[in-house]
């Protein structure tokens, strides 16, 4: 799979492999891990192979012993090889007359392209190795799945798709791919390759760094928007550079404005900055949310990767700039939404002004809060009416050469409000981490009190400082506006 991505990251992952971490919690690795393990309770009696990766001949002939086992009904983790590619199958299901089946396990809520690709290869393996194949599955995460009362009902959970003619047409590409990845790696030199959109595609490459090590600072690929045939025209020319791409190739505004401030140094500000600034105060609000997405749903109502916030923060700026804070924070028992919207719908209760947001996000949850709990529909509807985002502004009237061709909260804040930074931050600096470590808490991953309070107080102090740099990036702004009108 990585050799169909690109020659290059085929080559490193086995002549220079990145050291092996265990996956961060909620990371897409983790989740699937988790996702895989419960996909076994779909074959009771099912056996584990154990071995680890780096003791694939005692794996194989442990599948081995499995197989010829007709007690065993499912073997996780089937260590199989053939023609020197080495292959661990989700589960190997038996079925009648010395038959088996394919079912590979992912936590994507229904079927990829390169999910066709991944099964392919592994049904040569096995077939090579003279596996009888009577079927292919993809057990894939069902999202239509509501949580009852009980445990997870795991048969509903999943949803099994029978992929066998996909697979069996992509098996016809197969033999002739292999050639050139062999090729590839019997080779002493780190084949040459391009960075690119394939950097990312179908997955983030562990090696990125290593390829761009040589790219400029403001390499063409970080230009936002920049499409691919105009970067191929940059690339025809010999630029790489943003600073370098000449003032008459067709940009757009904003990739024209980024162009600018690159060359000169100096921050592109819009005239109407001051007029887009209309209407978010002081007085003002400033409001940041939290929320998980569990895999596996934890609360009755709910369904796998629905997103639940479990974390407020609220500045208030007075007229007389008083600023004060008020924030939220699950306790990680039960769901915590209603108390999140009750909470919040009080603490702003106390005035009118107008409630600063960065992104769509908090409204996008606050119509989901609106329509899991109509008793609260009004206040909630209410709340949304005030809501005032500052992205539009950041994104149309304000670029500065330090927010590194990004827009997020994390690039802008610290470029315009030195004082401003998330490098202090211990435990939690980002929104997933946030919400991994909420999650961990609220499964019962997390038991230690200790643990839980040292890890509450971090999810507090993040995300209070991600409502602290929205204040500084409003106040910074509106001296701009104000220096620009002088």
């Amino acid at each position: 799979m990585a050799g169909l991505q690109c020659l290059r990251r085929l080559w490193l992952r086995v002549h220079d492999a990145m050291p092996y971490e265990e996956p961060a919690p909620g990371s897409p690795l983790d989740i699937g891990q988790q996702i895989g393990r419960k996909a076994h309770l779909l074959f009771p009696g099912g056996v584990e192979v154990t071995e680890e990766p780096w003791e694939h001949v005692e794996a194989v002939a442990r599948t081995r012993a499995l197989m010829a086992d007709a007690d065993v009904p499912a073997i996780f983790e089937a260590a199989i090889e053939h023609d020197g590619i080495r292959t661990r199958v989700d589960v190997l299901e038996r079925l009648p007359a010395g038959a088996w089946g394919l079912r590979e396990v992912k936590s994507s809520s229904g079927l990829k392209d390169h999910y066709i690709d991944d099964i392919a290869i592994q049904t040569y393996v096995l077939r090579g190795a003279g596996v009888s194949l009577a079927s292919t599955e993809l057990l894939h995460v069902n999202t239509a799945y509501v949580r009852g009362a009980g445990d997870i009902d795991w048969p509903t959970f999943f949803t099994r798709l029978d992929v066998g003619d996909a697979v069996a047409s992509a098996l016809v590409d197969v033999p002739g791919r292999l050639p050139a990845m062999r090729a590839c790696l019997e080779g002493a030199a780190l084949p040459a390759a391009e960075a690119g959109a394939q950097c990312s595609n179908p997955y983030d490459c562990e090696f990125w760094d290593r390829c761009i090590a040589q790219k400029p600072d403001d390499w063409i690929f970080y230009m936002p928007r920049l499409s691919q045939t105009r970067m191929e025209e940059l690339e025809a020319r010999g630029i790489e550079a943003i600073s370098a791409i000449p003032p008459d190739f067709p940009l757009s505004e904003r990739q024209a404005i980024i162009r600018e401030a690159i060359v000169t140094g100096h921050p592109f500000l819009a005239p109407e900055l001051n007029d887009r600034l209309g209407g978010f105060g002081p007085p003002a609000c400033y409001l940041d949310f939290e929320a998980m997405m569990p895999p596996i749903p934890l609360y009755e109502g709910t369904w796998p990767y629905q997103t639940i916030p479990f974390q407020w923060s609220l500045h208030r700026l007075g007229g007389d700039g008083s600023l004060d804070h008020h924030a939220f924070l699950a306790d990680g028992t039960g769901d915590p939404r209603r108390a999140f919207a009750e909470t919040l719908i009080a603490t702003l209760a106390a005035d009118d002004a107008p409630i600063i947001v960065y992104s769509a996000y908090e409204k996008t949850r606050l119509n989901d809060l609106a329509a899991e709990f109509p008793d609260l529909r009004q206040p909630l509807e209410a709340i949304i009416a005030r809501l005032a985002d500052l992205l539009p502004v950041v994104r149309s009237a304000i670029y500065f050469p330090a927010f590194g061709f990004s827009n997020s909260i994390k690039s802008v804040a610290p470029a315009l409000c030195p004082d401003v930074t998330y490098e202090d931050l211990e435990d939690i600096a980002d929104g997933a981490t946030a919400a991994a470590t909420f999650l961990q808490i609220a499964s019962g991953e997390i038991t230690r009190p200790e643990d839980i309070d040292r890890l509450r107080a971090a999810l507090l102090v993040y995300c209070q400082r991600d409502t602290l740099a929205l204040v500084g990036v409003h106040r910074t702004l509106m001296r701009h506006a104000a220096t620009a009108n002088d």
